[in-house]
């Protein structure tokens, strides 16, 4: 169902959008559009209602009526779209030559536009019957009342099943896990009595074992408290019920025999805390879905209690669990998937009864399996479950068919059901909007990568993203819903070296089930080479070819009808060999061919086509080895996104580009030479990624008012060209991220005194190969904390870093990432104080030839990821050459090192025994974090002292 209202809420803007005066509709037209409006905001609200109910609860006749106005939206919104290309793609700026020219095409405009005016009123008057009489089928099938159908029997809800697993089923909870837990929750610590509530929060994607871990600790450690109780709460709770069994659980003996059903909300909550309020009590609330029910749940546990209470929740979500622990006193804990040694022994345990029963001959496949299962421990047992029956355990090729199977959607047993079934308690809470946005990722193939910006812009061209009431831009709105999935933990993040996400990942139970709903939705289809392609029958909206292995006998998809109604395509290499001629896509507005070999011999696709594409929005061609872009694409006047990165042979972009009145982004190599004037005609560019300066472009940068991203570069020094990019840049007032490269330089100030950054400044990045900044730029010293409020990611090359820059760049309130480079450093030693970097969590301060920095108590008390150098001799030479005590313990969130040992002017020994002290210093680390050594210059295994 949320296929079908993600359909009508991009159709009802375009319906607006035909009101508006400048498309001049007749009247009766108008009166049309007014009550298919009507109509279609009644269907949306009828449909909203059934939206969050699982489609198995569903009456058939619902299904059937949802899936008419599905298809009926998506006819409307072609019809619309193909109005709004014909009228708004004729209006295309004036040129400059022969005005009789130029006075015929007006003319020609006009007789084309009043044709299309009355194709439209037709259309209107066809598509005003059809939803009468979808209506009318709504009425009678009562729609409107939807409720979900009663089962035949009701199902025990499978998370209850962690309470009551025995523990030695479980791997990772006995030892690391538990002892972690415990100690968050500081029960070794004495003199108890005196200690106020604590609160400890466990939060992970569903099936991780939060429940079980949980419970074996609140098993372990309850008898040490005076009155405990473990609630579950879900997805749908009851405030009353929650604390009803709260009381019962605190004590079974007397709120067991009392009436709780006559005491409202107000007079439960002061039983429980008149009950708590001179006790030391553990209780677990588990599976909390909702910030504000945790609000309401929170009034009943006082926090004057000093008894050393603690409380413990669990939930999914991490928003909700930093809404559970809002004091520094309170406590975290994350779940992390199990090891690859615990995944295997829990597999095992299950299937053989024990953890080295398995046999050689199935330790392979037992591996691929365990790979499709992340570290899940739901989805190991479940999987395990399914290869041993009572009797006997499944043979080989059974264990081969099912590890081709998962997240494939392609086994039906009861307890993969059974793992969708949780699953889709996250999928089910995603508002409608961001419930499309994770469908879409079923595009994808399952372990495959996922470019977090592609990911938007696409989320974008299919408006499925659409702007908010507020400021914010389309791209923040759909960052915002990215962030939300992985907070939810339904996509998993993929970090860069330096803690920032850049892409994500689909566990393969999340794809199995986002398939399935996709696919009953007709939302998006998956071909591969292996399928019968005559399968292309019906309304195909989207595709996807994922066509596994480069077949010869593959045949092209048939150029039916149902391609003419298409939407989106994305093809992985080597699908091109199935791939559809792109003439018959009618109203395509999403074409992704990114890492296709475009000019392999059985390439079925002619680029030059896509210019008759005129609905494209977005048109990925990243590594597809083109060496030139068809001259005619100004024709794409819809044309929002162009990602051409990576072909290292194309030159030129065409000049027809001017004419994208309406591109967003585009993504190019630096080799690419623009045609002046293009650029500065552009003016809707938000993204602009690996263009070269020159003269034109940075002068005509000053005409994109609404970029936010800008990555250029200087193959060259010129002080002109520096001048000129200095003045359009100040005229860049929404500009988030600004990354300058120089190729070839001496020491320069960059940006001059002149740049005064935008408040909305999140990123600034500097790099080069030959060359720095002679100190740290002007602006960051002269604008001051307030002002670079939003600076998140700092790097920069400067010739020596100072004490004072740390201290400046310490203040930044928003600094997460650092990276600094000195290339003559002269400073010997470099002070970490605890008085700035606070929420820092990736630091890299990279000094040469060598110093020392030393890191004080209470320094980077967020950093996750630390980058130094050690300059052995300075270090000796100033009195810390016997321990190298450089304070690595004091990093208390510490989780990798990257340590380079400069060692010039000392011997071997003395660089192998600054190496070693070190690492004992951080092997000591409580967090036991992850560790990276270099030696500068590089030491061979043969050389001796």
């Amino acid at each position: 169902m949320q296929v079908v209202t993600g359909a009508i809420g991009s159709l009802l803007p375009k319906l607006g959008k035909l009101l508006m005066e400048e498309y001049n509709l007749q009247k009766k037209a108008k009166k049309g559009v007014e009550s298919l409006m009507r109509e279609m905001k009644t269907i949306h609200a009828a449909l909203c209602k059934v939206a969050d109910v699982a489609s198995d609860q569903l009456d058939e006749q619902v299904k059937l009526w949802a899936d008419e106005v599905r298809e009926l939206s998506y006819d409307m919104e072609d019809v619309v779209d193909k109005f709004l290309v014909r009228v708004d793609g004729s209006n295309k700026p004036a040129d400059d030559g022969n005005k009789l020219t130029n006075l015929v095409e007006k003319m020609a405009n006009l007789f084309n536009n009043g044709k299309a005016r009355r194709q439209i009123s037709s259309a209107i008057k066809n598509i005003q019957k059809d939803v009468q009489d979808v209506a009318a089928r709504r009425g009678r099938y009562t729609v409107d009342d939807i409720v979900p159908k009663p089962t035949a029997r009701t199902a025990i809800d499978p998370r209850l099943r962690a309470l009551y697993t025995e523990v030695t089923e479980l791997v990772g909870i006995y030892g690391k896990r538990d002892q972690e837990l415990v100690k968050l929750l500081s029960l070794g610590d004495e003199d108890l009595c005196k200690k106020r509530l604590k609160i400890v929060s466990v939060v992970g994607f569903g099936g991780l074992g939060k429940t079980t871990l949980v419970r074996t600790v609140y098993d372990k450690i309850k008898g040490g408290f005076h009155s405990w109780a473990f609630v579950p709460v879900g997805r749908n709770p009851d405030v009353k019920k929650i604390f009803k069994d709260i009381l019962i659980g605190l004590n079974k003996q007397i709120y067991t025999n009392i009436n709780l059903m006559a005491l409202d909300e107000r007079q439960l909550i002061e039983e429980i805390r008149e009950l708590l309020q001179d006790k030391r009590y553990l209780v677990v609330i588990d599976d909390i879905w909702d910030s504000k029910l945790w609000g309401d749940i929170k009034l009943a546990f006082s926090n004057m209690n000093n008894f050393g209470s603690r409380l413990i929740t669990t939930t999914r979500i991490l928003s909700v669990s930093k809404a559970c622990c809002p004091s520094t006193h309170d406590s975290i804990y994350e779940m992390k998937p199990l090891s690859d040694d615990d995944s295997a022994r829990l597999f095992y345990k299950r299937i053989f009864s024990s953890e080295n029963g398995c046999p050689n001959e199935l330790k392979k496949v037992s591996k691929d399996i365990l790979r499709k299962c992340g570290g899940v421990p739901l989805a190991i047992l479940t999987i395990a479950s399914l290869l041993a029956t009572v009797q006997q355990i499944k043979p080989k090729f059974e264990w081969h068919v099912l590890v081709n199977s998962i997240g494939r959607g392609l086994t039906e047993d009861a307890s993969m059901e059974e793992m969708q079934r949780i699953l889709s308690f996250s999928y089910y809470d995603l508002p409608s909007d961001m419930k499309t946005c994770l469908l879409y990722l079923s595009m994808y193939p399952e372990d495959r990568e996922i470019d977090k910006e592609e990911l938007i812009w696409k989320w974008i061209c299919e408006e499925f993203v659409q702007h908010g009431k507020q400021l914010t831009s389309t791209f923040e709105i759909g960052e915002t819903y990215f962030n939300e999935l992985i907070n939810r933990n339904m996509i998993q993040p993929i970090y860069t070296g330096f803690c920032e996400v850049k892409s994500c990942r689909v566990h393969d139970m999340v794809l199995d089930l986002i398939r399935s709903l996709s696919g009953e939705a007709k939302f998006i289809t998956v071909l591969d080479s292996n399928k019968d392609m005559t399968c292309c029958r019906g309304n195909i909206r989207r595709i996807s070819l994922q066509n596994i292995e480069l077949d010869p006998r593959t045949t092209p998809l048939i150029n039916s009808s149902s391609m003419s109604q298409v939407r989106s395509i994305t093809a992985f290499f080597p699908a091109t060999t199935i791939m559809p001629a792109l003439s018959s896509f009618e109203v395509l507005r999403v074409l992704d061919l990114s890492g296709c070999n475009l000019g392999a011999v059985n390439c079925q696709v002619n680029l030059r086509d896509i210019v008759h594409l005129f609905h494209l929005r977005y048109l990925g061609l990243r590594r597809t080895g083109i060496c030139e872009l068809p001259k005619e694409i100004g024709n794409l006047q819809f044309l929002q996104v162009i990602d051409a990165q990576y072909n290292f042979d194309m030159r030129v972009l065409p000049s027809s580009m001017c004419k994208l009145r309406k591109l967003m982004v585009v993504k190019v190599l630096i080799c690419c030479n623009w045609t002046p004037g293009v650029l500065g005609n552009l003016t809707s560019l938000q993204v602009l990624e690996r263009i070269s300066a020159s003269p034109s472009i940075v002068q005509e940068l000053g005409n994109l008012a609404r970029l936010r991203e800008l990555e250029i570069h200087f193959l060259h020094r010129s002080p002109e060209l520096e001048e000129a990019f200095v003045e359009s840049i100040c005229k860049l007032n929404d500009i988030q991220s600004l990354n300058i490269n120089y190729q070839d330089s001496p020491y320069l100030d960059l940006l001059g005194e002149r740049w005064v950054p935008p408040r909305c400044l999140g990123k600034f990045e500097f790099y080069s190969d030959h060359m720095a900044c002679s100190t740290l730029p002007m602006w960051i010293r002269r604008c001051g904390p307030s002002h670079l409020s939003n600076l998140s990611t700092f790097s920069i090359i400067i010739k020596e870093v100072r004490q004072e820059d740390v201290q400046i760049l310490g203040r930044l309130h928003s600094l997460r990432h650092l990276w600094m480079q000195s290339t003559h450093q002269t400073e010997r030693l470099l002070v970490i104080g605890a008085d700035g970097f606070r929420l820092t969590i990736a630091f890299a301060l990279h000094c040469q030839p060598a110093t020392q920095v030393v890191f004080q108590q209470g320094a980077l008390p967020n950093a996750e990821q630390v980058r130094f150098n050690l300059g052995v001799r300075v270090a000796k030479e100033d009195g810390n050459g016997d321990c190298f005590e450089l304070g690595l313990l004091n990093l208390l969130s510490l989780q990798s090192a990257i340590v380079e040992i400069h060692w010039d002017g000392i011997i071997v020994k003395e660089a192998e025994k600054a190496e070693a002290a070190v690492r004992n210093a951080l092997n000591a680390h409580p967090n036991q974090p992850s560790i990276a050594f270099s030696m500068e210059p590089y030491i061979p295994e043969d050389t001796d002292d």
